[in-house]
């Protein structure tokens, strides 16, 4: 079974392919391939699967140039980057990855949360321009993350996360908008510690 991948992805993903006997050719050029460069690749090799990215544009004649292949896999959470009808009227399966990301994403909004407390991007650029010359007291002084009110904006899968990072974490108290309240969700937080707000306006005056 011959598999394309439309650009260079982590070598353990590529291995589990190899590993099932699958042949697999890869884009050579770490970049986003054109429309005309990718329908030529697929028109050239007869390949039963693709992993496409996100980045792609699969269209009608995408899934026209990859004649033999049975499935097109997005290695995405979404898949909005797919015309969904092309590949049903062509009998083309569509996968993606929903939910393999949301630790991941939640962990880098707390990141660019203390990030900012602490003034690490602004601290890192004074270093390497040479200008730190000793401790002094106000010297980048940031502000401590531990016990602050978060706001989150929407409590889907990557809120949920990031509200018990930061809860469990850093003792924060969570304060969230949704277009409805999650009482369920709630319940897994200590009382008081996570509060619904009737509005983004309300979440924005009360954060930290």
């Amino acid at each position: 079974m011959k598999t394309y991948i439309t650009r260079k992805i982590p070598e353990i993903g590529i291995q589990m392919l190899k590993d099932k006997g699958y042949e697999v050719d890869i884009n050579p050029k770490d970049r986003v391939l054109s429309k005309s460069e990718l329908i030529k690749n697929l028109k050239n090799n007869s390949y039963n699967a693709v992993l496409c990215l996100l980045t792609d544009k699969i269209d009608g004649d995408v899934f026209d140039a990859a004649g033999n292949a049975k499935i097109f896999a997005n290695y995405a959470v979404g898949f909005d980057n797919i015309d969904l009808e092309a590949a049903k009227k062509r009998g083309v399966m569509v996968s993606n990855t929903p939910g393999v990301l949301s630790e991941a994403v939640a962990e880098h909004a707390v990141t660019l949360m203390l990030a900012v407390a602490r003034r690490i991007a602004e601290s890192d650029k004074f270093v390497r321009k040479g200008k730190y010359k000793g401790w002094a007291p106000m010297l980048l002084l940031g502000s401590g993350f531990f016990g602050k009110t978060v706001g989150i904006i929407g409590l889907g899968r990557i809120g949920t996360k990031t509200a018990h990072i930061a809860s469990q974490g850093f003792g924060a108290k969570v304060i969230y908008y949704d277009i409805r309240r999650n009482e369920d969700f709630e319940k897994e937080f200590p009382a008081g510690s996570i509060e619904f707000k009737p509005s983004i306006d309300e979440v924005l005056k009360e954060a930290d």
